[in-house]
């Protein structure tokens, strides 16, 4: 991933909060940095095939600003500036998660199985994404990474590495 230019676990960006963009006056930079944020995604996509879907945060690509991607299991991208989780479900599952951050380890992450977002479009209105089972965990996930998170604060149980992690795969239910 150090070769698509994905930002790796250490640095520092990656433990910093991200600054929310002013929208509508910054558009034209959340647009550059949505669309860095997709051909990212893409590369990546091309490179290993993520059957649950994926994302993308702009601290994971070099930019301090509140943007990620998000790629859901249809193939659908959904772009997220300033979002924040304003409601969660009580209802939680654990499942595995990884990072494009540091690729080689998976671990067993428990998040809530629905969470509402609000974020703001380019025009600076205020929007609200409900997500439902697995694109929450995605949206989640990217949250983290927005707020300088990383899913090893969320582990109850030691991360494995990818070949170990290999052999018990499954889809996300």
């Amino acid at each position: 991933m150090t070769d698509l230019g994905i930002v790796q676990i250490g640095a520092p960006e990656l433990v910093v909060p991200a600054r929310p963009l002013r929208l509508p006056r910054e558009a034209a930079l959340a647009l550059d940095i949505e669309a860095e944020l997709v051909a990212a995604a893409g590369e990546v996509q091309a490179l290993h095939d993520f059957a649950n879907g994926m994302g993308i945060a702009a601290t994971q690509i070099g930019y301090g600003y509140a943007a990620c991607v998000v790629r859901s299991r249809e193939g659908e991208y959904l772009t997220f500036f300033n979002p924040r989780v304003v409601d969660a479900s009580v209802d939680c599952d654990e499942q595995y998660e990884g990072c494009l951050s540091f690729f080689d380890v998976r671990g067993l992450v428990p998040r809530p199985v629905r969470i509402t977002v609000v974020h703001t479009g380019l025009d600076g209105e205020e929007l609200k994404t409900e997500c439902g089972p697995g694109l929450a965990r995605l949206v989640a996930h990217e949250l983290d990474h927005l707020e300088g998170r990383l899913y090893l604060s969320h582990l109850r149980t030691p991360v494995m590495g990818i070949e170990e992690y290999q052999k018990i795969r499954r889809p996300w239910s």
